[in-house]
């Protein structure tokens, strides 16, 4: 396939997809293209929307590329989508979603004990809405849920990965300080045991 029209294809694919795409996923498409081609004609395209002071940018997210709508233009966007809501998340939402996002994987019980009240419903809620996914299954008695973040959680706040989530130092990294000593009482409370 001639660059002609690879340049224009990659970025057909890129504005008519509502999520990130993965060099992998336009791969799929373009058999015969290697990824660091891929990848090359994707940072071409980032430059021209730049250097033409274009309304539209794209932007590495989620592990993905997408289109997204230029910075400089947020405030008259604002007022062009004031009516658009977004799904708001509770401070006791996004408390739980910290936790989980920064101890991943992590149990039911383990974000309760740093919490110190339930969180059930938050977490279905949370699940629901797409942020997190279960994980795994703790090797414990019961074999509890693990919990992690999602691609959905990545995208909506902005992050590439989780590498990108703010560092604890200035934050009160007490409240997501947790012993697995303490998480093993908790669950010993039941009258159950540890599990290899």
């Amino acid at each position: 396939m001639s660059e002609n029209k690879l340049k224009p294809l990659i970025e057909a694919i890129l504005f008519s997809s509502d999520k990130p795409v993965l060099i992998e996923d336009i791969r799929n498409v373009l058999k015969d293209i290697n990824p660091s081609e891929i990848r090359k004609i994707i940072e071409e395209l980032k430059t021209d929307y730049l250097n033409q002071n274009r309304g539209i940018r794209i932007v590495e997210l989620a592990g993905g590329f997408q289109m997204v709508t230029s910075e400089e233009l947020s405030e008259e966007l604002k007022k062009f989508y004031k009516t658009q809501k977004k799904e708001r998340l509770s401070r006791a939402a996004l408390e739980t979603l910290a936790i989980i996002a920064y101890k991943q994987p992590i149990t039911k019980l383990q974000i309760e004990s740093l919490r110190g009240v339930e969180v059930e419903g938050l977490i279905s809620k949370l699940k629901e809405l797409g942020f997190i996914r279960i994980v795994g299954r703790r090797k414990a008695a019961g074999r509890p849920y693990l919990y992690g973040t999602s691609r959905y959680f990545l995208e909506y706040f902005g992050l590439n990965s989780l590498e990108d989530l703010p560092k604890l130092e200035g934050l009160d990294s007490k409240i997501l300080n947790i012993e697995d000593s303490n998480i093993k009482q908790e669950e010993t409370k039941y009258g159950d045991k540890s599990i290899a």
